[in-house]
């Protein structure tokens, strides 16, 4: 199964999305800070859907 290199690249490029997500819901926790958390949140959301649209397989036809 081939896949495309720019579904790779968007794929890792949303696995570092999802890494900041995660740091700056750990930061807003830490230092209160509700506005960090939302969107660390929402960045981390983002960056696993992400993830998982760009790996899963495509048309059987697509190389």
């Amino acid at each position: 199964m081939i896949r495309r290199q720019s579904r790779i690249v968007v794929a890792a490029i949303a696995v570092f999305v999802s890494l900041a997500g995660m740091m700056a819901v750990v930061s807003g926790l830490l230092f209160d800070n509700a506005m960090a958390l939302r969107g660390g949140g929402i960045a981390l959301i983002v960056g696993v859907a992400g993830f998982v649209v760009m790996l899963n397989p495509g048309v059987k036809g697509e190389e």
